[in-house]
C-alpha cells in the first residue's frame, strides 16, 4: 500500500471510471457529508464515469440513481444494477413543453416472479436462523431488497462472531450462499460478487471489454467485503478505515488516504482530479 501522494499522474488520467462501496467508504456511518457528496461532482467534472457498488438493497439504489450525479448502481453485492434512461425528444416532447424526467430501469437476468420465488425460501431460513440465534434480527432494510435476505449482526445488534460462523456453516450446509460485511450476513442464491457485477455492467451497458476494464477503471473501498474487488482492479484505493480490515484482504488497495470513510473518499478524489487537471495530453 501507498499513501495517495504516490499516485502516478497517468494512471489518473488514463481512466474512465471509478467504481466506489457506499457504507464507511463514500458514508460516515450511513450518513452522507458535505464534503463526500461534494466529491462525487468533482470526479465528474473531470470526464469520469460514476458508478457506486454496495450491498445495499435496490430500493437504495433507484434512490441514489435518481438524485446522485453517478451512472450506475450495483446492489445487493452484485446481483442486480440500476441504470438512468433519459427519454428522447421522439418520445412525445414537444417544443415548449418541459422535457420528460428520466426513468430508472433494472438490469436482472431473472424476471420478477423467478425472484420472488427464489427469494421466498431465503426469507424462511433467514427467519429460522434468528429464532435459533436470539442476537440475531432480520436487517430493517428486507423490504427493500429483491436478490437476498438479510440478518442484522452488527448495524442494531452485536451477534458474537461464534454464532455468525455457524450461521454460515449451517446455511452452506442447505446450499445458500452467504456474504459477510460489517454489518449484515446476506443469504443469497446468486453467483454474482461486486467485481463480476461490475464487470457485467460495464460490459453489458457501457460496451468495455471485461479485461481492459479492470485497468480503465478505480475501485474504492473500505473493507473485506470488498476484497473480491480489490483483487480484480488494477488502480485501487482505500480510505484510512481499511486498515482494520487488512488481515481478511489477500490484495489490499494500492493506494490508501490518511483519512476515515468519507473524508477519505473525498481525498482521494481531490487527488485524482488534481492529477487529471494538471497532467499533460497523452
Amino acid at each position: 500500500m501507498k499513501p495517495l501522494s504516490l499516485l502516478p499522474p497517468d494512471a489518473a488520467r488514463a481512466l474512465a471510471g471509478v467504481i466506489f462501496d457506499l457504507d464507511d467508504t463514500l458514508l460516515d456511518h450511513g450518513a452522507l457529508t458535505e464534503a463526500a457528496y461534494a466529491a462525487l461532482f468533482r470526479l465528474r467534472e473531470t470526464g469520469l464515469s460514476l458508478i457506486a457498488c454496495t450491498g445495499r438493497p435496490a430500493g437504495w439504489g433507484e434512490v441514489l440513481q435518481r438524485q446522485w450525479p453517478i451512472d450506475a448502481t450495483i446492489v445487493e453485492n452484485g446481483a442486480v444494477a440500476l441504470v438512468r434512461e433519459e427519454e428522447s425528444d421522439a418520445a412525445g416532447h414537444r417544443e415548449g413543453q418541459a422535457p420528460r424526467a428520466s426513468r430508472v430501469i433494472t438490469l436482472d437476468d431473472l424476471d420478477r416472479e423467478a425472484r420472488r420465488a427464489r427469494r421466498a425460501e431465503l426469507i424462511g431460513l433467514a427467519n429460522d436462523m434468528v429464532r435459533r440465534f436470539p442476537a440475531a434480527a432480520l436487517a430493517d432494510d428486507n423490504d427493500l431488497r429483491v436478490t437476498d435476505v438479510t440478518i442484522d449482526i452488527g448495524e442494531h445488534r452485536h451477534v458474537p462472531p461464534e454464532d455468525v460462523r455457524k450461521m454460515r456453516a449451517e446455511l452452506r450446509e442447505r446450499g445458500v450462499r452467504t456474504l459477510l460485511s460489517s454489518v449484515h450476513l446476506h443469504l443469497t442464491h446468486d453467483p454474482s460478487d461486486k467485481a463480476t457485477g461490475i464487470v457485467r455492467l460495464l460490459s453489458a451497458r457501457f460496451g468495455e471489454d471485461p479485461t481492459r476494464a479492470r485497468h480503465r477503471y478505480a475501485f474504492i473501498g473500505d473493507s473485506g467485503n470488498d476484497g473480491v474487488a480489490f483483487a480484480a482492479f488494477v488502480l485501487t484505493f482505500g480510505v484510512a478505515n481499511v486498515r482494520a480490515h487488512l488481515g481478511k484482504l489477500s490484495v489490499p488497495p494500492r493506494f490508501v488516504a490518511s483519512l476515515p470513510m468519507g473524508r477519505g473518499f473525498a481525498e482521494i478524489a481531490q487527488q485524482i482530479a488534481e492529477l487529471r487537471k494538471n497532467a499533460p495530453e497523452p
